[in-house]
């Protein structure tokens, strides 16, 4: 499945831990079709856990073509990755780059379960850097499982 995703920025006053109230400024990532879409979704996201008025100070797509989920890990890191392909008609090596976000806890982690993440792949790639997000969290797309689908499948009662 292809996600598209979008970095929102959501502005908002946050108590600190020596009890003032600071103005911040954090980026969330969240699957969407559209910007419409996004600034909705972070909005019913963020809600529940935002006491007081919050903006959506900006909204950008994020080029990420795989995202690597450890419930134990709480910092997210953008991990630059180059695939190596062979020109068979010029023989000459060609590097194509992505970018994969990694949730982990450290560096360390972050190659380790980038690596994991990517033990199924074929292709040869190099690591060309790691680093580390503001990224607060991120929603990925999920239909919500007590939506029935218009047309029920052939052969299911209805």
């Amino acid at each position: 499945m292809m996600h598209t995703w979008f970095e929102c920025k959501i502005r908002y006053e946050k108590v600190m831990e020596n009890g003032m109230n600071k103005k911040v400024t954090e980026p969330y990532l969240v699957d969407a079709l559209s910007f419409t879409e996004a600034e909705a979704r972070i909005i019913e996201e963020i809600s529940p856990f935002i006491s007081g008025e919050f903006t959506v100070a900006d909204i950008k797509r994020a080029n990420y073509s795989e995202l690597f989920e450890d419930e134990t890990g709480d910092r997210w890191f953008r991990c630059k990755l180059q695939f190596v392909t062979l020109d068979e008609k010029s023989g000459a090596e060609k590097k194509t780059s992505t970018n994969v976000l990694v949730q982990a806890g450290d560096l360390r982690e972050a190659v380790k379960n980038l690596d994991e993440g990517m033990k199924g792949t074929m292709a040869d790639y190099v690591i060309a850097s790691v680093a580390e997000t503001a990224i607060m969290d991120v929603y990925p797309y999920s239909s919500e499982p007590d939506v029935k689908p218009e047309f029920p499948q052939a052969g299911e009662n209805q």
